[in-house]
């Protein structure tokens, strides 16, 4: 019975009606392929019509704050951060599956860690705390 059961419980790691541009966006942030996420999920974005949208422009806008934190540019880091860690908090607890709450969290100490450390220190940032995107 715990076979099936288990078995059972092998469904897809993430909702069936998230995008395949979403996804492939999801799956380059998670890499610390920022641009590369920025190219997928302004594609969803300029696509969608629905207020998901600004999601996409949430995760959007962290992930080019990603970018520019690693590039040493503060002042485009936590101001996209911000930006995009407000739009994402329309959008908690979850939405197409994904956590987006614990996502806000992360961006948000990120944030406090830089605003912290001052454009002077950016390099000093630990790479590692850079958030992954998790579905539920």
């Amino acid at each position: 019975m715990e076979a099936a059961a288990a078995e059972g419980a092998a469904v897809r790691e993430t909702p069936e009606d998230v995008s395949d541009l979403v996804l492939k966006g999801i799956e380059e942030f998670n890499k610390g392929k920022f641009y590369e996420c920025h190219e997928y999920l302004e594609e969803a974005w300029m696509r969608e019509s629905g207020r998901v949208r600004f999601l996409y422009q949430g995760i959007l806008q962290v992930g080019v704050g990603f970018y520019h934190l690693a590039n040493g540019n503060w002042r485009g880091a936590t101001g996209l951060l911000y930006r995009g860690a407000a739009r994402l908090k329309e959008f908690e607890p979850a939405t197409l599956g994904i956590n987006v709450a614990r996502l806000v969290r992360e961006c948000e100490q990120c944030l406090k860690e830089l605003e912290e450390l001052g454009p002077g220190r950016v390099g000093e940032f630990d790479r590692s705390e850079i958030p992954k995107i998790k579905f539920l």
